[in-house]
């Protein structure tokens, strides 16, 4: 891989659930063309699918990008959403603000932020309520 990072940007739409995981999906398949370990690719698809879902159920959409370097790679997500208000809460396996509706199509179990954080090698979540979450998820390469 060279020097520069290379990006892939995919906007998330609300509300559409026949579109779901296809930013994940595209993601997967750049590193896997890229090279990367299946290892990495694995945590980064989870990273990804985990993120996109949370932008379309809780924030109304956003955007989900994904930054390659030479050492590691960055998933970013962002949203203009409602924010959260308790982000040590919202950390906690099972907990989820999702509505029934949500439920009932089988998402929404409260697992999306913790498995972010154990796919990845660090994570920070900047978040303000009314206007909006960023989290950004680290992966670093093997040996590096």
């Amino acid at each position: 891989m060279g020097q520069e990072p290379y990006v892939e940007e995919y906007t998330i739409q609300a509300g559409d659930f026949t579109t779901i995981g296809e930013a994940s999906t595209k993601f997967r398949a750049t590193l896997k063309m890229l090279g990367i370990s299946s290892e990495v690719v694995r945590r980064a698809a989870v990273v990804a699918y985990e993120a996109e879902m949370n932008a379309m159920i809780h924030a109304g959409g956003g955007t989900l990008r994904m930054t390659v370097a030479s050492d590691h790679l960055e998933i970013m997500a962002a949203d203009q959403g409602p924010g959260i208000p308790d982000v040590a809460l919202a950390m906690q396996e099972g907990y989820s603000t999702a509505s029934d509706e949500i439920r009932e199509l089988g998402f929404g179990a409260g697992m999306g932020l913790p498995n972010i954080e154990r796919n990845s090698d660090s994570m920070n979540i900047e978040t303000k309520v009314g206007t909006g979450t960023v989290l950004t998820a680290r992966i670093n390469f093997p040996g590096q």
